[in-house]
Order: C-alpha cells, then structure tokens, then sequence
C-alpha cells in the first residue's frame, strides 16, 4: 500500500544493507549524494519507511540539496523478517550502525525518529557516545519516550496480563496466530485508528496507508518487540544530547507517548526545540507533515549555524 505524493515523487534509489547478523535491511535514499548532511528517517513500530513520505516530500521542497535516507527496520516493509530473539531496541541501534556505514561512512549525519525510531536513536546515542557532535550532527526526536513507556497512555497495556498471554501464543503458534491476526485486520482497524489519530478527521489516504503497514507487519515483529518496550530506559543517555541541536516534537492528543514524554525529554536536553503540534496524535508525521518538516527544516538551519559558527571560530583562533 503507498500514498501518492502532491508532487513529483523525488528520485529514489534502492539498496540494501546486511545488518551484523546477515539480516537484508531495505534501504531508500533521495537526493545528491554529494549533499553536504544526510538526514536519516527511522519510522514506528508496525510502520515501514512509507511512513515518512508527506515529510520528505514537504523538506525537499524547503532543501533542494538535502539527501535523505530511510529505511525498514527488520521484520517491517521490505526488509527481511528475522529471529524474534533479535527483535530489541538494542539490535536496532546496531542496524542503524550498519546502515550509516555503509550508506554514509564519513557525512554528517541528521537522525529523525518517529516513535520506535526515537527510541532506536536514542539506543544510538548511547552505544555510540562517541558520534555524539562528530558523525551525529543533530537529532530530531518525535513522537517518542526515553523511558517509562509502561507508565501513561496506551503504554499502560505492556502491563497487561492478556498481552502476555498473546506472546505466549505466537511463540508457541506464530503461523496459526498470524492467521488470526491477518483475518482480524478489519475488525482491528478501528482500535489502529483510535490509537494513532483518535476521534480527528484524517484523509482516507492518510488512514489507509497506517492500516496497511500495521496490516503488513508479521505478528511475531509485533509482539516480540514488546519485552523490549517494557524495559527500555534511555533517560541518562539524555543530557550528551546538549552537544548537538536537538529537536522534541510531538502531538498534544498522542494517546501512544502522551506529550509528559516529550516534555521530559525537552527538560534535560540544554535549548531543545520543544514543539508541541495542537491536536496530532501519535502519528504526527502523517498527520501534520508541513509542521513536521518545518521543526526539522529549523533543526537543520540550528545544525548549519552551529556548523559555520565554528568555522569562524576556527579561523579566528588560528
């Protein structure tokens, strides 16, 4: 399932890149590849690249010469499903490794996460401190948590007894569970709804392409990711992120990470941009692009000042 552009789709250019347990990630770029930064789009959980097509399409028109990479996380679009062992937050950080080697070794480097993707870069930040202001030259954080998932909103149900009995039953199941899954789509479409838009009016473009990637990811992606979801604690990785300029976005109705997430972020990230969408859900990206890639247009104008900035700093000490 896709969703036509309002213009002239970029030119786009498919690779893939074998992850460190020989896993086929898919991978996306757009735009010169002589660009002076790469900003890399890391998408949700039960979501794929597709997800972030109304922003890239929107930042292009702002930066002509921007090049953009996104990618399908294992298990999700069209990379390759693989162990429900290897579905951590932990293994994503290495993947997203992976992906910069090979598809940006020595650019500087914009990471952009939505949801799970936020997580992913933050998983990042805090394997690889030492990228922090040299390959990582920004950081956009949306829609997402650094901890506490379990404790507000939707996150509530990691809690649920009846979701551990779920992963029991695909463990034990996968191929009969992901029947059940696959005949239940219309009657859970609904629930998909509520939790990434509420009661707000979307498009039907809009709403059929979030249907179709929640429809698209296997089961066992779904559910084994949720161990992870429940431990994850990225809080003390926070504060290394004041060396670089750090976007926090999110929608005011997100029933997924309420906003308390993102204003917990913004308080221990010295001069956050903290932009707060009136009335998005969690799917702000497909619901508010244009303000979406404006807040990350304005991160890439903060990256870009800093960066000559310092250029000037440099000639003036020497």
């Amino acid at each position: 399932m896709s969703i036509e552009s309002t213009t002239q789709t970029p030119v786009q250019r498919r690779t893939t890149v074998s992850a460190d347990d020989g896993v086929s990630l898919a991978v996306r770029e757009y735009g010169p590849t002589d660009a002076p930064m790469t900003i890399v789009f890391l998408h949700g959980h039960c979501l794929s690249a597709e997800s972030w097509i109304l922003v890239r399409d929107e930042l292009m028109r702002q930066y002509t010469d921007a090049r953009i990479v996104s990618y399908d996380h294992r298990g999700h679009g069209d990379s390759d499903v693989a162990p429900a062992a290897t579905y951590t937050l932990e293994q994503l950080g290495r993947d997203l490794h992976a992906v910069l080697d090979a598809i940006a070794p020595t650019d500087p480097v914009v990471l952009v996460g939505h949801s799970m993707g936020g997580m992913t870069a933050l998983t990042y930040a805090r394997r690889y401190p030492h990228e922090i202001g040299t390959r990582i030259v920004g950081i956009g954080l949306i829609a997402t948590a650094a901890s506490g998932l379990a404790d507000a909103g939707f996150g509530r149900l990691l809690r649920a007894p009846v979701l551990s009995w779920v992963q029991e039953a695909v463990r034990r199941a996968p191929t009969s569970m992901e029947q059940v899954k696959r005949l239940g789509c219309k009657v859970f479409a609904p629930v998909i709804r509520g939790a990434e838009f509420g009661d707000r009016k979307v498009s039907t473009h809009v709403l059929e392409l979030a249907i179709a990637m929640h429809d698209e990811t296997p089961i066992v992606t779904m559910t084994s990711f949720l161990d992870s979801f429940t431990t994850y604690d990225e809080s003390e990785t926070l504060p290394a992120l004041s060396a670089i300029p750090t976007l926090v976005l999110c929608g005011s109705a997100d029933l997924m990470t309420p906003p308390t997430h993102s204003v917990a972020i913004a308080a221990q990230v010295e001069d956050a941009d903290f932009v707060c969408v009136d009335g998005a859900g969690h799917s702000v990206i497909l619901e508010q692009p244009t303000a979406v890639a404006d807040a990350i247009a304005r991160l890439v104008t903060r990256i870009r000042g800093s960066e000559t900035a310092e250029s000037a700093n440099l000639v003036l000490t020497a």
